[in-house]
């Protein structure tokens, strides 16, 4: 059973991106890590093997084509809010694939064994359904080998505490669930993913890369100065 993995990516220039993480670091800052991170999870998903098929998840029609997202294949997110967009691609990628992983391009920590895992159960776990939990209550890994029930995708309110768990209470039975992971949404989460990033035995080139270029902010401190435009031109 093959499983298809989407990305969900917004192209910089196009959609505002990581707001909450710009206006602690800047916005070009920002829509850099958003890059490098991006590339660390297309690296590792290709890592995972080759029963996984990783895709770009693109939110605009007119970042399908961008330069960035060509190194895989890309879907439409399309319009609505996260709960249709997620439902839309998974319900895409279902049709094509006996399994489907969904996650976002905020976690360049994730190692290909987590996917591997991912994969795994979402192919022949005892729930048809696999749930990777971020710390902050949302999730970064939703996935499965059957159709997710609308009210899941529909009555979840997003970025919330308890995201994940009215996620899990609409799923009968209940997801199998991954190891408890932090997405990077704040300065904080970006300094604690950063020490995540150090401690990896055997690092892609690509989270060489995200570990290179955070190093050069002020030294591996990150103590940047707060402003939405943040030159970030000789980074």
């Amino acid at each position: 059973m093959s499983t298809g993995l989407a990305i969900f990516v917004k192209t910089p220039g196009l959609s505002p991106i990581k707001t909450r993480l710009a206006a602690a670091i800047g916005r070009l800052r920002a829509e850099q890590f958003h890059r490098l991170a991006a590339a660390c999870a297309a690296a590792t998903a290709q890592a995972a093997g080759e029963t996984i098929t990783p895709y770009w998840a693109v939110a605009e029609a007119e970042g399908l084509h961008d330069a960035q997202w060509l190194s895989l294949p890309r879907l439409a997110q399309g319009e609505g809010d996260l709960g249709v967009r997620m439902a839309r691609v998974y319900d895409q990628l279902l049709a094509r694939h006996g399994s489907v992983l969904l996650i976002g391009a905020d976690i360049p920590q994730v190692q290909p064994v987590d996917l591997v895992q991912a994969a795994a159960a979402a192919c022949v776990g005892n729930a048809p359904w696999v749930l990777g939990p971020t710390a902050d209550g949302g999730f970064w890994l939703v996935g499965g080998r059957s159709p997710i029930p609308a009210a899941a995708w529909l009555d979840t309110p997003w970025s919330q505490p308890d995201t994940a768990a009215r996620f899990c209470d609409a799923l009968r039975p209940a997801p199998t669930r991954l190891a408890v992971l932090r997405d990077v949404d704040t300065y904080e989460d970006l300094r604690i993913m950063l020490a995540g990033l150090r401690t990896l035995s055997e690092p892609t080139t690509e989270q060489r890369t995200l570990l290179q270029s955070l190093h050069h902010w002020d030294n591996g401190g990150l103590k940047v100065r707060r402003t939405p435009d943040y030159n970030v031109d000789a980074i």
